[in-house]
């Protein structure tokens, strides 16, 4: 029957007869999988809507069905496989030795995924198609994927974990945006956001800075909601406290939206308040703000921020100025895994463009208090597969030219950014001593993380730890005094 064009075996139910049929038992799902592993197909569970219908489930579906029906469904419009997503408190389905959580998966020959994974591994840029089939990748498929970022990611990084010690301090949460995302800004207060709105005096920041470097961060993290009165020259009070403050501390702060409200608000170009920037001490930014870099999926979940082109352009101008930049993405809430193919492409070709992205950092969506979510209109987060293979398929599809994938250890908790040691992940980003983001989201993992929480992590993946600067340089005497 599959080789006749099956695609669909109907219902099959674990805990009853079938009535209508009470002569032919149901076939046991596990007999079933195997079979159709023989025939090159993996056997996934999907909803009683199609996923061709989940795609456009507004116009097929009641808005409380398609609300329900959302809480269930993966990126492609079937079934979840287990109760996990991120940032809640419960353990990873993951592992250091099994990163997917699989065990002993049927296999499944697929000649079409390693001619993708040779002409990666030679330095080809892939297709959209190509990246797209790397993330549909399940059972044994998917664990062939995993292997092979983590064979490059072995070749580039070798066997250690790096990490920095730094500090977030986020000096507001007033935002005049309205990313529907997002549960940290004020203006998220009615669908439950757990902070109350606050804006941090410069005396505030300065002294957390202190704090931070007395306690050997190397770096303080700046990053806040869109104030309504915040003007470029907000952000340059802002930096010029802290370096007065701690002259040798470096400040990685502000997201390409934040430049480009600063550049806007002084009347400049871009690159002109960049270099503003650069001259009052900042050090590198944050690159976040980036969300999905398809301005289909910017329209639904941040339409008044930045388009693709502008995120791009903000980030291309700090590389040229030499100012260095992460890149990340948001992954899991309405968009699908073509999308990720479009946004990694579009990262990598600025990268072979300008250079200056330090790391790439895949960024689970934290549903549980964001109000697209909570409005019914998003998943629960990624699923842990997808959430796996996209640290792999990043290694995969920046090999050449990204070297640093991070985990976060935020969203995934430091069981999570250890099963994704050995699936293309090197680093486990920073201590953070402060954390308001994903906490406000509705994420479990807490503020901060000792550095021997991170040894751990790092030894049941089989690795050493290494602690680095921002830029990934040696850190001092001083800096290495943290616990």
């Amino acid at each position: 029957m599959i080789d006749a064009g099956l695609d669909d075996w109907g219902g099959i139910s674990p805990v009853t007869i079938d009535h209508v049929n009470p002569e032919a038992p149901w076939p046991e799902i596990a007999a079933l999988e195997k079979e159709c592993a023989k025939a090159g197909r993996p056997l996934v569970e999907r909803l009683t809507a199609y996923p061709a219908f989940m795609a456009e489930a507004d116009r097929w579906m009641e808005p409380d069905v398609a609300r329900a029906m959302r809480r269930h469904t993966d990126a492609e419009g079937l079934a979840r496989d287990n109760i996990w997503s991120p940032g809640l408190a419960a353990p990873s389905p993951g592992s250091p030795d099994r990163p997917l959580g699989i065990a002993a998966p049927a296999f499944i020959a697929a000649p079409h995924i390693d001619a993708i994974l040779t002409r990666a591994a030679a330095g080809h840029t892939l297709q959209e198609p190509e990246i797209t089939a790397l993330f549909a990748t399940r059972g044994s498929a998917a664990e062939t994927v995993v292997a092979a970022a983590d064979e490059l990611r072995r070749a580039r990084s070798g066997e250690v974990v790096t990490y920095v010690v730094n500090r977030n301090i986020n000096y507001t949460n007033i935002c005049s945006f309205s990313c529907s995302f997002c549960a940290f800004s004020k203006t998220s207060a009615k669908s439950g956001a757990r902070d109350k709105p606050y804006d941090l005096q410069l005396d505030e920041i300065a002294g957390r800075a202190t704090e931070a470097w007395n306690r050997g961060a190397t770096e303080v993290c700046l990053q806040g909601g869109i104030h309504p009165r915040y003007t470029g020259e907000t952000y340059l009070s802002i930096l010029r406290a802290v370096k007065a403050a701690q002259p040798n501390i470096h400040v990685h702060a502000f997201s390409p939206l934040e430049v480009s409200h600063g550049a806007m608000t002084l009347g400049i170009p871009v690159m002109d308040f960049l270099r503003h920037l650069k001259d009052a001490g900042l050090g590198s930014l944050p690159g976040t703000a980036a969300e999905i870099l398809d301005d289909d999926i910017r329209e639904i979940i941040c339409p008044d921020k930045l388009n693709t082109a502008e995120w791009l352009h903000v980030v291309a101008a700090a590389h040229k100025v030499g100012l260095p930049t992460t890149a990340t993405i948001m992954f899991g809430s309405v968009e699908q895994p073509i999308h990720w193919a479009r946004h990694l492409l579009a990262i990598r070709n600025q990268q072979f463009e300008t250079g200056g992205f330090t790391e790439f950092v895949p960024l689970p969506f934290v549903h549980m208090l964001s109000p697209v979510y909570t409005k019914g209109l998003a998943r629960r987060g990624p699923t842990w597969r997808e959430t796996v293979l996209m640290h792999a398929v990043s290694r995969i599809v920046l090999q050449g030219a990204i070297d640093s994938i991070q985990a976060s250890w935020v969203k995934l908790g430091t069981d999570g950014a250890a099963a994704c040691l050995n699936a293309g992940v090197n680093d486990l980003g920073g201590v953070l001593m402060n954390e308001s983001i994903s906490r406000a989201a509705g994420a479990s993992h807490g503020q901060e993380l000792a550095v021997m929480d991170l040894e751990r992590a790092a030894e049941s993946a089989g690795r050493s730890l290494r602690q680095r600067t921002t830029l990934y340089n040696e850190v001092s005497e001083k800096s290495a005094a943290y616990a």
